[in-house]
């Protein structure tokens, strides 16, 4: 199968999304994250203390999983 990157003004891009899958056709896109959300991420990272953390496998038992 061949692979085809497209670039699709903003405004259009609904329709082109819903006309690949009108058409069957198998999409990816990536979301493009906006520098200030990075920024508050970087903020975040510096800020964190390690005894804060909980690690993630203990973490992982407390989440609660549909069935």
């Amino acid at each position: 199968m061949r692979e085809v990157t497209i670039k699709i003004p903003e405004e259009k891009f609904e329709f082109y999304m819903e006309l690949f899958g009108q058409l069957g056709l198998e999409t990816e896109f990536e979301h493009e994250i906006p520098e200030e959300h990075k920024e508050i991420v970087r903020e975040r990272i510096k800020n964190s203390k390690s005894e804060d953390l909980i690690p993630w496998e203990e973490e992982r038992k407390m989440l609660k999983f549909k069935k």
